[in-house]
This record gives structure tokens, C-alpha cells and sequence, in this order.
């Protein structure tokens, strides 16, 4: 089963967690602290595979998750850092921040790698925390959580030239005669319901990747028929085969054919146009397809403006060979004139900004009636709360002096907080003292 979209949630490792120890040795009075740090989590990393060639494998499998750091020890050992979780993806794979939108990386050469989810540092032991004043301190740090991110994995085929055209013109026949590609080829629409990739070897040593999208209709842009599905696969593509049905069997006219795939096109995406296209003209074996095709040709010349560039048009039959080997030579010709650099790469939805001391930025309070608390919420808060040790006062004593920098004593204040009002951080609650 050929899949190209699909969500998963991915999750980095935490942390370690810091320790609080001391030096305990004989004649060694005093020895100090000696508690290790945690060691790192792992990543969540994501690396292209040649051999995959669908994203069928995150079907069954939606949710990854990286080891955590080990914890730190006695004698001011580190405690073991994580390996990173590797997750192979195709070429061609845009990963996306599902909430957000935001385009992280575009997988598009083999061995690429991409961190989709840092992991946590680890917490720092107690031996980080001596001072003149606390040479003893009974307070170390949880271990950094990792990221979580929900993510949105798009696949666009990796291919030089895209086949585009009506149900039935042709496009599976010509991919199966000019590459070893076995796609199913029938007489009745939508025979090709996924994307098919074949290689073209030409004898003086080029070759070039040729992918046979899906048939488009009219409106595929808004989603009808299948076309709207695939219509992503034609972004990566340089060249364009426009393929025309000229026989007229099922009563069609091949210019209004040609319009209308073109008017899809443009609509999903109007740079799409401006590439090379060479317009195919098919089933030139049958009768009336001589005919058609000078009307054809007419048609499209009338319809030009003096500063637009006509399109070539190539007339070929799959089943007789004919014009397949000049239709092969001038798409590879087009190709070396044209530069994958020139396409359009996703651009990242982050900015660059000036950075501005905002706390009311750093946390939110909120008063919950039905528990009859206040409720302390926010990224950077929470993320401080899980990295304290609740186990030691030392360590919740020096939490609440970095509330207190935060501004949180005066904002609860302010919002009507009184002496002895129950306070709430994610599940741990406390009493609030003026």
C-alpha cells in the first residue's frame, strides 16, 4: 500500500536526575558533596532511507519514544547518556509541526539525518551547588524533560520528469515502454491509484527518474477525484510530460483536455506552469488522432499571446514506438538546462525577532473553583518545577526564590491570592504565605 501523509507523535528523552550525595570516607572528615549529574536523553532523530518508498511503515506505528538519561551516582559520577532514537524515512519526506505548521527539515538526499525532538539535559548533582555559605547543599536537579512534538509527515515523490494528463492517456503505457516499470495498465479510468517511479537510460549515459502521477479531472485542485491527493508529488518535479489523448475515442476534445489539467495545475500551484513542459501527443496510431492533432496544434497557437512561448508538442504511440526515442532525447536535453536548485524548498515559519523581557509571557494564573485554587501554569515554569527535587527542602526552598524572581508572589497578589489559598502546579499543591 502506497502511503504519502501520515501523524505521529514523537517524544525525546528526559534527563537524568541529579544527585544528592556526599564524600563518606574514613579519616576524610567533612568530605563535601559528591553527588554526579544525570546523563543526557536521547534524541529523536529522523534519516533517509534509499530503500523505503512509502511512509506505509508509520501506519501501524504512531508513537516513538527516546530513552531517558541515566541518573547520576556517588563520587560525582555522571549518570549514562541515552542513545538517539533513528527513525528511517524515504527521500522526499517533509516533516511538519502538526500544531503549528511549521516546516522543520525537508529529507531530500540519502543519509540525510534530522533531530525532530531534542532531548533533555541532564540534572546537575549536588556538587554543583557548594558555596561559602552552603558548602553541604542538599539540593540537585531533576533531569531536563524532553521535547514532544506532533508531527505531519508528507512524502513527495523524488523524480526529474512527472507525467500529467486525463484518466486513460497514456501515461502508465509510456512509463511501462520506455522504463522496466510495471505499472497496471487498463482500458477504464483511475487505473493508476498510486504513484509509479521508473528509470530512463538513455545509450550515451544519462538517465533520469520518470514518475506516472494518478490521472487528474477537472477540479481535482478542490479535491475531485484522485487527483488532489497527488497533485503534491508534482512539486519536486523539473520537467513536465503533459500527456494528450489525441484519438478522440471517448468523445473528448484534446485542446479542452489540455486546458483543463493546466487550469489544475496552476490552481494547486501557479510556479508549477513555469517549468519545462513538453506537451506528448498520444495514441497517434489510432484513426483520427492525425486530424485532432492539426486542430489540436491550431488551437493552442490561436490561444497564444505574441510574448508567450508555445509549448512543443511531440507526437508518439506507446504501442508502435513511434517518436518515444526523440520524445526521451529532448526530456533529457530539458533537463540539463534546468537545475533542481531551482525549485522552490519549503521555507521555515521561524522568525527572527528582538528579544523583549516579557514575564507575563513565563506564566499564566488562572483560579479554579471547583478545586478552590489558584493554578500556576506555563512552559517555563512547569519545566522548572520538573526539574526540582521535591524530596529535599534545600531544593523546593531555592524553587520558590526562583518563583519569586518570576514575579509570581506579586502576580498572585494581584489576582486576590490570600494567606493560606491552596496553590497548584501541574499535580503538586502548596500553601501560598504573604
Amino acid at each position: 500500500m502506497f502511503v504519502d501523509q501520515v501523524k505521529v507523535d514523537v517524544k525525546a528523552g528526559n534527563g537524568g536526575n541529579g544527585m544528592v550525595a556526599f564524600r563518606r570516607e574514613k579519616y576524610v572528615p567533612n568530605g563535601g558533596p559528591a553527588g554526579g549529574d544525570g546523563g543526557r536523553g536521547g534524541n529523536v532523530v529522523f534519516k533517509v532511507d534509499s530503500g523505503m518508498n512509502t511512509l506505509m511503515d508509520f501506519r501501524y506505528h504512531r508513537k516513538f519514544k527516546a530513552k531517558n538519561g541515566g541518573g547520576g551516582a556517588n563520587k560525582s559520577m555522571t549518570g549514562r547518556s541515552a542513545d538517539d532514537l533513528v527513525i528511517p524515512v524515504p527521500e522526499g519526506t517533509t516533516v511538519t509541526n502538526a500544531e503549528t505548521g511549521q516546516v522543520i527539515g525537508d529529507l531530500t538526499k540519502p543519509g540525510q539525518e534530522l533531530i525532530v525532538a531534542k532531548a533533555g539535559r541532564g540534572g546537575r548533582g549536588n556538587i554543583h551547588f557548594a558555596s561559602p555559605t552552603n558548602p553541604a547543599p542538599e539540593i540537585a536537579e531533576n533531569g531536563e524533560p524532553g521535547e514532544e512534538v506532533p508531527l505531519q509527515l508528507e512524502l513527495k515523490v523524488l523524480a526529474d520528469v512527472g507525467l500529467v494528463g486525463f484518466p486513460s492517456a497514456g501515461k502508465s503505457t509510456l512509463l511501462s515502454v520506455i522504463t522496466s516499470a510495471k505499472p497496471k495498465i487498463a482500458g477504464y479510468h483511475f487505473t493508476t491509484l498510486v504513484p509509479n517511479l521508473g528509470m530512463v537510460r538513455l545509450d550515451d549515459g544519462r538517465d533520469f527518474a520518470v514518475a506516472d502521477l494518478p490521472g487528474l479531472v477537472e477540479g481535482a485542485s478542490n479535491g475531485v477525484g484522485l487527483g488532489f491527493q497527488f497533485l503534491r508529488h508534482v512539486e519536486r518535479t523539473r520537467v513536465i510530460l503533459h500527456l494528450v489523448d489525441m484519438s478522440g475515442v471517448e468523445g473528448r476534445d484534446p485542446y479542452e483536455d489540455f486546458v483543463a489539467i493546466n487550469k489544475e495545475l496552476t490552481q494547486y500551484d501557479p510556479k508549477i506552469l513555469k517549468r519545462p513542459q513538453i506537451v506528448v501527443a498520444t495514441k497517434m496510431d489510432l484513426p483520427d488522432s492525425q486530424e485532432n492533432l492539426v486542430d489540436f496544434k491550431q488551437k493552442l497557437a490561436e490561444s497564444s499571446s505574441d510574448h508567450d512561448q508555445i509549448p512543443e508538442v511531440l507526437p508518439i504511440s506507446s504501442v508502435t514506438h513511434t517518436g518515444l526515442t526523440e520524445l526521451i532525447r529532448k526530456t533529457a536535453d530539458l533537463l540539463d538546462q534546468s537545475n533542481a536548485a531551482d525549485l522552490d524548498q519549503p521555507v521555515s515559519a521561524t522568525k527572527e525577532y528582538d528579544y523583549k523581557a516579557d514575564q507575563s509571557s513565563d506564566f499564566n494564573i488562572s483560579y479554579d473553583k471547583e478545586s478552590e485554587s489558584w493554578v500556576i501554569s506555563g512552559d517555563k515554569i512547569e519545566k522548572l518545577f520538573k526539574m526540582t527535587d521535591t524530596a529535599h527542602d534545600q531544593s523546593m526552598l531555592r524553587f520558590a526564590r526562583q518563583m519569586h524572581g518570576m514575579g509570581i508572589d506579586d502576580a498572585l497578589r494581584k489576582a486576590g491570592a490570600k494567606d493560606g489559598d491552596t496553590v497548584s502546579i501541574l499535580d503538586f499543591s502548596f500553601t501560598y504565605v504573604e
